[in-house]
């Protein structure tokens, strides 16, 4: 009952036009806005790891690449689920992996691995990513008919 509230405050939070957003029509998961604005993060990830020294190779550039991809992969995956709370479960999962690489945006930051301009840039693109997803989020606890956002 907890989480339900949270997150209902959560949703209730943002600054999206969901009537707006719920206008919307798509046939594939690649229409979607949220989808659009998580893979443009996860290219910038891949960019932007592919210059973190070859010690991180198999750490930190792997689990950042991978939270990244599982951003928009989740969001794909429960695109075409047709209950809601199915969807939402992947929707969520999609939260968590972005929470996750805003803690990988940081600790590239204090390691030295990115400087300040290149922080600023991707806590901006991963917050509207964030903000999206939150949107399509209520959207769809807001109306049944998830695959319309």
């Amino acid at each position: 009952m907890l989480a339900k509230l949270f997150i209902a405050w959560l949703l209730n939070n943002l600054p999206y036009d969901i009537k707006a957003l719920s206008r919307m029509q798509t046939k594939r998961f690649q229409d979607l806005l949220v989808w659009q604005k998580g893979h443009a993060f996860v290219l910038a990830v891949y960019q932007l790891s592919s210059h973190f020294p070859a010690h991180e190779r198999f750490g930190l550039c792997s689990q950042f690449q991978r939270a990244a991809v599982s951003i928009p992969a989740n969001i794909a995956e429960g695109y075409r689920k047709l209950g809601i709370a199915d969807k939402l479960r992947f929707l969520n999962i999609a939260q968590g992996s972005l929470e996750e690489c805003r803690y990988y945006i940081l600790l590239s930051r204090d390691l030295g691995y990115i400087d300040i301009n290149t922080y600023e840039t991707l806590t901006i693109q991963i917050e509207e990513v964030s903000k999206v997803l939150n949107g399509y989020c209520r959207g769809i606890l807001n109306n049944s008919h998830g695959n319309e956002l």
